[in-house]
């Protein structure tokens, strides 16, 4: 290792206190743009649809209106296409004004009025990956600051137009530039895609000291091919993956595509299973004022939710792959609980698969067992005692489990960890900005 490489060790190394800033102690959760909406720059054809102020405000009224704040969904990301071609006289980056007319200070207040936080995007090289300004080494500074001012919360940091090299100072820079804006804004780093996502290339215990959350993987589509190819990555990675997530320290699978044209009801649940086995970000991209009730109900289901959003923060693991192509995914969970998620990777019925508990390394005893999305309840399912779960193909089957013990006052274990778990979803005061 040469004096470059071992100075920006260093670097790296004594940001670590300086990001422990409390921030994103759970996966953060909200909605973004890029996966649905693209870079639909046309808003004289498209006015409802294009990259604009108005596309924002309007899932701003979404959030706040229709449940999701509620339950964590918080934060509107804008990605990419937002910027003016050009930087503005004090070398500023600048929206484009036939879009963002009020400028992004002014679409931050709405937002931030409707208890939600904004996100925003840049990138860490000359160019955008669709071509608008980068965040040269040199403008690292000038734009954190200028995203500080505007009150943004939250930055996605891309890596499209540079090298190993400049990335390997620019990723740590702007996290020491955030931080001294004194302004609490979450990084997304999109550092580790571009080098691989693996080790020894990526180093994922410096990564957690200077971003929040990071990409390791390509972007998702809107495909269930592409789902399972994420899940697959993450799975057959996760001995690297897994031990770098942690409150405050996240792997980033990609935004949720739920309530889109490209997964069916089944791969959907399977979908949001998985993210919250996985402890990932539930960043949605869909359109928010025409989502089907099914879609609905999957990115609404409390139970999901809570499992993803575990204070303990243990990203789980793929347990088993059979040759009937049934996968068991598992993940512990605050008081003792944990989650199994059973994923059919068949494509042609429903498949009976047979286990028990103690098959899956649970200790012996008692358990009960929640089905996250029939919310029937399983109780007296002793370690030992042979089950039958029925898994739709390419659907999941998702227990939320608890070891059995006497229940209180006729309340199950389960209803007794529900009532516990309802600080989750507390309804946060209009124009109130919990930024910590």
């Amino acid at each position: 290792m040469g004096p470059f490489a071992v100075s920006h060790l260093l670097a790296l190394i004594s940001l670590a206190v300086a990001l422990d800033n409390g921030l994103q102690r759970v996966p953060p959760m909200g909605w973004m743009a890029w996966e649905r909406f693209r870079c639909d720059v046309d808003c004289q054809d498209d006015p409802e649809n294009c990259i604009s102020e108005g596309l924002f405000r309007d899932m701003a009224d979404r959030l706040a209106e229709d449940g999701w704040r509620e339950l964590g969904y918080e934060y509107i990301i804008i990605d990419d296409c937002w910027m003016s071609r050009l930087r503005d006289e004090q070398g500023r980056l600048q929206p484009e004004p036939s879009r963002f007319p009020g400028g992004i200070t002014k679409l931050a207040r709405y937002i931030h009025d409707r208890g939600l936080k904004l996100g925003i995007y840049a990138d860490m090289g000359t160019h955008t990956c669709m071509g608008f300004p980068g965040t040269t080494l040199d403008k690292i500074e000038i734009d954190a600051q200028t995203f500080a001012s505007w009150g943004v919360d939250y930055l996605k940091f891309d890596g499209c137009y540079s090298n190993p090299v400049e990335q390997m100072q620019g990723y740590p820079l702007m996290s020491k530039a955030l931080n001294a804006t004194g302004r609490p804004i979450v990084y997304s780093c999109s550092w580790p895609v571009y080098l691989g996502g693996l080790p020894p290339n990526v180093n994922y215990s410096l990564l957690g000291d200077i971003c929040h959350l990071w990409r390791n993987y390509y972007d998702i589509q809107d495909s269930w091919d592409s789902v399972q190819g994420i899940i697959e990555w993450f799975s057959n990675n996760q001995d690297d993956l897994q031990p770098a997530a942690g409150p405050g320290r996240w792997n980033d699978p990609d935004m949720l595509i739920i309530g889109n044209f490209g997964l069916s009801v089944d791969q959907a649940r399977s979908q949001m299973a998985l993210w919250a086995i996985m402890a990932a970000p539930l960043i949605m991209s869909n359109d928010l004022r025409n989502l089907a009730n099914s879609a609905r109900a999957i990115l609404q289901n409390k139970m999901a939710i809570a499992i993803n959003q575990d204070p303990m923060g243990i990203q789980g693991r793929r347990l088993l792959q059979e040759k009937s192509q049934i996968e068991v995914y598992w993940r512990p969970l605050s008081n003792s609980a944990s989650t199994l998620v059973f994923l059919s990777r068949r494509t042609d019925m429903p498949y009976l698969y047979h286990t028990s508990l103690a098959k899956l390394n649970y200790d012996a005893g008692s358990y009960e067992a929640y089905d996250v999305f029939t919310s029937s309840t399983v109780t007296g399912l002793n370690a030992t005692t042979v089950f039958t779960v029925s898994i739709n193909p390419s659907g999941v089957v998702m227990w939320y489990i608890i070891p059995q013990q006497k229940p209180r006052q006729s309340d199950t274990l389960f209803d007794q960890h529900k009532k516990a778990s309802q600080f989750m979803f507390h309804k946060p005061k209009p124009g109130h900005r919990n930024l910590l």
